[in-house]
């Protein structure tokens, strides 16, 4: 179903979009390098999320161990009771003991092989899981990068009554430019939790679900920052600010 799951490509493309619209409006700005570096990680999500299975080699090596150890502890189970039969049927009959030594030899072996198999099985999820949440913090980490590109972009001055410090940032953007800047960077944030999203539809993995879920409440409350310091803007409503807003 196109219209139930994420699209890859178009969450890419989408990304690529908005880098140029940002290269065409800010070329100066340090914004379209993070929008470039938005467009690596989403490729290099469309490209893990596309491929069939990236671990198999892996899994299937552990399923082979897998298997030869469960046959493992079918043979020593069985030579373990076969050599207890024999020894019952000796007269005089096997100590209770010796019995309980056997017994107890027969367990052990069985449960530290039982542990390896349970450690194969873990394996490729846990190789899997490391590799997602890699990506994910990388998303994280671009989140708050974007964020820090907001952080100077204080709508109060272009209050009448601002008065700027010699500490004072230089902005060099008009109110128009400055709501258009928000706009990108509350797009970029948007499509960091998309990005993330998409490996939200390849995996049933608590933790990286978990991740995922983070990062999109983070990206979100992000831009619910942005959008308080928009609604702060003077308004211009004419015709050529209309139309860069759109752009």
């Amino acid at each position: 179903m196109p219209y139930e799951r994420l699209d890859a490509d178009a969450v890419l493309v989408t990304v690529e979009r908005l880098e140029g619209r940002i290269a065409a409006r800010f070329p100066e700005r340090g914004l379209g390098q993070v929008a470039a570096r938005l467009r690596v990680v989403a490729t290099d999500v469309r490209d893990a999320t596309r491929a069939s299975d990236p671990l198999r080699v892996l899994r299937l090596a552990c399923w082979t161990l897998i298997g030869l150890l469960a046959l493992l502890i079918v043979l020593i189970v069985v030579l373990a009771a076969a050599e207890l039969l024999r020894q019952s049927s000796q007269v005089p009959a096997l100590p209770a003991l010796e019995w309980l030594r056997g017994l107890e030899t027969t367990v052990n072996d069985a449960v530290f092989l039982g542990f390896a198999i349970l450690f194969l099985w873990l394996l490729p999820t846990r190789v899997e899981r490391h590799r997602v949440l890699r990506v994910l913090h990388r998303m994280r980490s671009l989140a708050h990068v974007i964020d820090m590109h907001q952080l100077t972009k204080d709508p109060e001055r272009f209050n009448a009554s601002f008065r700027p410090t010699r500490r004072s940032v230089e902005v060099n953007l008009s109110a128009t430019d400055m709501a258009s800047y928000l706009d990108y960077c509350s797009e970029l944030l948007s499509l960091v939790g998309k990005t993330a999203a998409l490996y939200a539809e390849h995996t049933t993995d608590p933790a990286v679900l978990a991740t995922i879920a983070d990062i999109e409440d983070l990206t979100t409350g992000m831009s619910r920052k942005i959008w308080q310091k928009v609604a702060l803007l003077p308004v211009d409503d004419g015709p050529a600010a209309s139309r860069r807003r759109l752009a």
